[in-house]
């Protein structure tokens, strides 16, 4: 979900040898009014317009500190002001593309803090940078974090892999093997495609109900939402360790015997509090509650504790997850099931972005279309 470079080219007048020459005038009548002068520090919402370099501009989502003309953010909406303005008169020199493989900038580090502008040399040989400041997201599935950066050309490959054919999908579910790794290529060793595909006999009905398109929809928005959560299947519990004692709900009858700072989120949908972990357990007949660790220690549990909220947890929605997609409800309001007014009506679009563009590219991957309603 990556956006191209967009360079504005703006016409001007040049002189020489005392002969100037003239390019066609743009009337008044034929440019619209100019919007209000774009300013870094403003933010912008879908739609909203600003004035940069005698153009309009206007916002296709949520925006800050993106520069019109540079950023996919923007759509050119036209001259303004009768055709010219006034570009700014700072020299832009466009940046030399270097010999392949010249470039010495450092290795992608799984989890390693990454600030706006870092560039990288990932492990497919090509170089990303930082779009916005992250904590080590994978350059190639979390592309609102990232970009593909051309400058250094592609380094040359050192061997040669000969093609090899996919091993045919048995496993039943939607998704085989080979394109769940594609889906997650950083991912922590313990999300293992095996610890997945155990999980599903818990919910048979998961990507197991209706058309052929509506399954594979319903796997990649499942998909797309655990990377959002865990950073591209990188993170297994909560990195922000004072948060943990937070979780406990002490007001239950049964309380938090593993301890209060025992029920952060874990595994592929950050399982958390403890009245949740009681629910998951129960429902899943292993005593969460008295060892939440499992969800941790087992990728089997981590999974089932995933699929437990997706196929019967309303969240701060109307409807689960699995419903929303089975009754044609859409992505975006899996969302909503899941972060609800934390993430949805305007609360951050840029998190809901993120989403949506992992769950296009893993219908893109899957072969189906992603449907309507992506937003929420």
């Amino acid at each position: 979900m990556s956006r191209n470079r967009i360079v504005a080219v703006v016409a001007a007048v040049a002189a020489a040898g005392g002969l100037a020459l003239i390019l066609p005038s743009v009337s008044a009548q034929a440019a619209a009014d100019c919007a209000t002068p774009w300013s870094s520090s403003t933010v912008y919402t879908g739609g909203k317009s600003a004035s940069y370099t005698g153009h309009n501009w206007t916002a296709k989502w949520w925006t800050q500190g993106e520069t019109p003309g540079q950023a996919q953010v923007w759509t050119d909406s036209g001259a303004c002001g009768g055709g010219g303005g006034t570009p700014p008169t700072t020299t832009t020199t466009k940046p030399t593309t270097q010999p392949p493989g010249t470039c010495s900038y450092p290795d992608w580090v799984q989890g390693r803090d990454y600030k706006t502008g870092d560039i990288v040399r990932y492990v497919d040989n090509n170089y990303y940078i930082a779009e916005h400041d992250n904590p080590g997201y994978s350059p190639v599935v979390s592309t609102w974090y990232w970009d593909p950066y051309t400058s250094c050309g592609t380094p040359p490959s050192t061997t040669t892999t000969p093609p090899t054919s996919q091993p045919p999908n048995t496993s039943g579910f939607v998704v085989s093997e080979a394109q769940f790794n594609q889906m997650f290529p950083s991912r922590n060793t313990f999300y293992t495609y095996k610890g997945l595909t155990d999980a599903l006999a818990a919910y048979p009905g998961f990507a197991n109900t209706g058309t052929e398109t509506t399954k594979r929809q319903e796997a990649a928005a499942f998909l797309a939402n655990v990377n959002h959560e865990t950073g591209g299947l990188v993170y297994i519990k909560e990195t922000n360790t004072a948060n943990y004692p937070h979780y406990c709900d002490a007001s239950q009858s049964y309380g938090c015997p593993a301890g209060q700072a025992a029920y952060y989120g874990r595994g592929p949908i950050q399982l958390s509090w403890n009245f949740n972990y009681k629910a998951a357990g129960d429902a899943l007949g292993i005593d969460l509650l008295r060892n939440p660790f499992l969800v941790e220690q087992d990728p089997a549990v981590a999974w089932k504790t995933a699929l437990w909220y997706w196929n019967t947890q309303k969240g701060p929605g109307t409807m689960t997850p699995h419903e929303a997609i089975v009754n044609g409800r859409g992505f975006g309001e899996t969302i909503r099931s899941i972060n609800g007014a934390l993430e949805c009506n305007g609360g951050n679009p840029a998190q809901v972005q993120s989403r949506i563009n992992a769950y296009q590219k893993f219908t893109q991957l899957l072969g189906v279309v992603p449907g309507d309603n992506l937003s929420c």
